[in-house]
């Protein structure tokens, strides 16, 4: 369903395009609806008939309370797309409790924090970052203000290919491969986005004896940076 979910956005993508691009002639408008929008719609149709009918039968029938439980909370990380619930929803057989964090130490070589401090310091990066453990297992994501591509806790100890849309797995397949063989330490990547420009780059992390440790993902908006002249040698602070 990812994959049909992929094909249904490109057929939104020219179904904008040809809204933005024809004239007022009818039979050029005849033409668009017979070739772009009309299986747009069927496509969307067959889409809500797979999900009512196949879906989230399915889903009510293998997942457990506590499986729906996790959903609604990771829910509210994304976001929801036709219906904001009003209501907060906990069954009956789930008791939650205020976890208490760790207020320990994460000793470094070359110095310490606080768990407190030191999520602070990545979720205060202006870059996203996601790491894989040398399994292919996702083990953590930064949570910046803004981030450029949304994350969700459910990711988290999920093989990275199933984080991924079909057409990209074979890419990030051959990133592992090849970081895993020693071929590659880094892969970098750059795409315009809503008229921005996003720089992607992925590291291979190994140890002092060159084993691989996993691969760390780091994602950064350069739209603004790339404007820059000249230089600022004196304190200037950004507008807020």
């Amino acid at each position: 369903m990812w994959g049909k979910h992929d094909e249904i956005r490109e057929q939104l993508k020219a179904a904008h395009e040809a809204v933005s691009e024809k004239s007022g002639d009818k039979a050029e408008w005849e033409s668009v609806i017979d070739l772009v929008f009309k299986p747009l719609l069927d496509a969307l149709e067959e889409m809500v008939y797979k999900e009512e009918q196949i879906l989230f039968p399915m889903a009510l029938d293998e997942l457990t309370e506590n499986e729906w439980y996790e959903i609604v909370q990771q829910s509210l990380e994304i976001g929801f797309c036709l219906y904001d619930p009003q209501t907060d929803w906990q069954p009956e057989t789930i008791e939650t409790a205020e976890s208490q964090p760790d207020t320990g130490h994460v000793q470094l070589p070359s110095g310490r924090f606080t768990l407190e401090e030191l999520t602070v310091l990545f979720n205060s990066l202006p870059v996203d970052i996601t790491f894989v453990d040398a399994d292919d297992k996702v083990k953590f994501f930064s949570q910046p203000r803004e981030r450029i591509f949304d994350r969700n806790r459910a990711i988290l100890n999920r093989d990275v290919r199933m984080c991924h849309p079909p057409s990209s797995v074979d890419v990030v397949e051959q990133i592992v491969s090849d970081f895993k063989s020693g071929k590659q330490d880094s892969a970098p990547f750059w795409i315009q986005m809503n008229g921005r420009f996003i720089h992607i780059e992925y590291f291979a992390l190994r140890n002092e004896k060159g084993e691989y440790l996993g691969t760390i993902e780091v994602t950064q908006d350069l739209t603004e940076l790339r404007k820059l002249e000249g230089e600022q040698r004196i304190l200037s602070y950004k507008e807020q």
